[in-house]
């Protein structure tokens, strides 16, 4: 599919809304099978780093979830005012006459005011135990008892809009739920997986104005070797130590080449183009922490097992 991408036009259309963005990633997404071309995809035609984010993560979302809906919008919610660990969860999914009754809040969910599917990360408050049992219930935007309050545009990519969410008596039936440990099947390995997608695209973004800004080859040609070193991660088995330490050493080619970058934006003019990405640019350093942190454990897990 690279290849496919080099020969392309290196123009991009102009989005200024979600809906707009929404419409351009599924126009070429949809001649991909595998998430991760999605994403790089979605990013090369993207006009702006906000919407290569957003790409990748509706295509990181549909490599964790399979069988979401094409044409809806959809989101991960977990993360409460405690955090998103396990014991940090206290929305609550309750048997209520032949379903279930969902109750809580969320403070963070990406994409939440754009008519999403929220994919909701709730406490099976039947269940007993000193571990939270965590299950996911597909939850329609749309459902009584769901409050979307929007968040202000965050710093960098501000067009990727945020919401808080507030769930009151949502009744929901049984197929609602996802089936398996909703911490362990999706939440967790949900990070590992998103950075695959979330980088790729942002990656063929900048690969996109390198090739229309004509940018030295050799950048260009690391660009492309990196981005097929990110097609076979994504191929692998995202809770082996082995990915997450190849991942890293893939994150950290990905940062050298963006450092790059900034100096062949800068050589060349200032437009909104140039201006957006100097904005933008720090998007991916988010969770840095969390990132340092997997792969420690990563090394950690390949030691116990040698």
């Amino acid at each position: 599919m690279l290849e496919q991408l080099l020969a392309a036009d290196a123009g991009a259309r102009a989005c200024t809304s979600v809906a707009e963005w929404w419409r351009r990633h599924r126009e070429v997404a949809c001649a991909y099978e595998r998430t991760i071309d999605q994403a790089i995809a979605g990013g090369f035609h993207a006009d702006r780093t906000g919407w290569a984010f957003a790409s990748g993560y509706q295509a990181a979302l549909r490599a964790l979830f399979p069988g979401l809906p094409e044409d809806r919008i959809c989101a991960l919610c977990v993360t409460e005012e405690e955090g998103n660990a396990p014991r940090a969860i206290r929305t609550t999914l309750r048997r209520a006459g032949g379903g279930w009754r969902l109750d809580g809040a969320k403070r963070w969910t990406t994409l939440g005011p754009e008519g999403a599917l929220f994919l909701v990360a709730a406490r099976d408050a039947d269940v007993a135990g000193e571990r939270p049992a965590v299950r996911v219930a597909r939850t329609p935007s749309d459902a009584q008892g769901v409050h979307i309050e929007t968040m202000p545009p965050t710093k960098f990519v501000p067009e990727v809009p945020h919401a808080r969410l507030r769930f009151e008596d949502v009744r929901l039936p049984d197929e609602a739920l996802l089936p398996g440990d909703g911490y362990s099947t999706y939440v967790k390995p949900f990070r590992t997986v998103e950075d695959l997608h979330v980088h790729g695209a942002v990656l063929a973004y900048l690969l996109r104005e390198a090739l229309l800004r004509s940018w030295p080859k050799p950048w260009v040609e690391r660009a492309v070797a990196h981005l097929h070193a990110m097609r076979a991660l994504a191929a692998e088995d995202n809770d082996s130590p082995a990915t997450h330490i190849a991942l890293a050493g893939a994150l950290a080619t990905g940062d050298a080449l963006r450092i790059e970058a900034d100096t062949h934006w800068a050589s060349g003019p200032s437009d909104e183009a140039s201006a957006r990405w100097q904005r933008d640019r720090e998007l991916l350093q988010v969770a840095s922490a969390a990132r340092a942190k997997r792969t420690v454990r990563a090394w950690e897990r390949i030691g116990g097992e040698s």
